[in-house]
């Protein structure tokens, strides 16, 4: 299968779902950034819930935006931030020390543009599951794709549907119940090397 996909920050489970069962992998890159998507979110599980981790961007005067083009806005002290919220959120779960030195200096490099951040992410993601993929990227925007799986619906944040995956050891489950389909962060650092047996278990239903 060959599936095209949108380049999220730190995807959740659903994204990577998708791509550990696709033969090639196509990221969207040119299309309109949108707001209220996972192009600059994603969800972890806090003390409280679930939690946001957003990532402030520029937005152009202009109506429309390529999300290439889109850069960060730096001025704010988000990746600090972020930070102490993945530590706060996950310092007791089984793997956070196990992976802590590889996803550290992300949140200390400052990137420019929020789809090199995205993809910056994604390779030491990548690197911590043990997974190789064959990535390729979009070089013009096409509404309908015929000849890949089109999984580019997963970026809407707000338009999601519940996906039944299976329930794992989430730190505050005992507080607030299994929360589903969060960052990959919440799978590796409850799972650690048995998240990719994980992922790779699980369904996803097209659109």
């Amino acid at each position: 299968m060959n599936i095209l996909i949108h380049p999220t920050y730190f995807p959740n489970i659903a994204h990577f779902v998708a791509m550990v069962k696709a033969e090639d992998i196509t990221f969207e890159v040119d299309d309109n950034f949108v707001k209220q998507t996972y192009r600059n979110r994603t969800y972890i599980y806090g003390a409280n819930g679930k939690l946001t981790l957003n990532i402030p961007v520029i937005h152009s005067q202009k109506n429309r935006q390529k999300y290439r083009d889109v850069k960060i806005f730096n001025d704010e002290n988000w990746q600090s931030l972020h930070w102490k919220s993945l530590l706060s959120a996950y310092r007791t779960s089984p793997f956070f020390e196990y992976y802590e030195d590889e996803l550290r200096p992300l949140f200390e490099l400052k990137a420019d543009y929020i789809l090199d951040f995205n993809l910056t992410c994604f390779e030491v993601i990548c690197n911590c599951l043990q997974l190789e993929l064959n990535i390729l990227k979009t070089e013009t925007y096409q509404k309908t794709v015929e000849d890949k799986t089109d999984f580019r619906h997963l970026v809407n944040a707000k338009k999601e549907q519940p996906k039944p995956f299976e329930t794992y050891t989430q730190v505050f489950s005992n507080k607030h119940g299994f929360i589903p389909n969060l960052s990959i962060l919440d799978l590796l650092f409850n799972e650690g090397p048995n998240a990719l047996n994980y992922l790779e278990s699980q369904t996803l239903a097209s659109q």
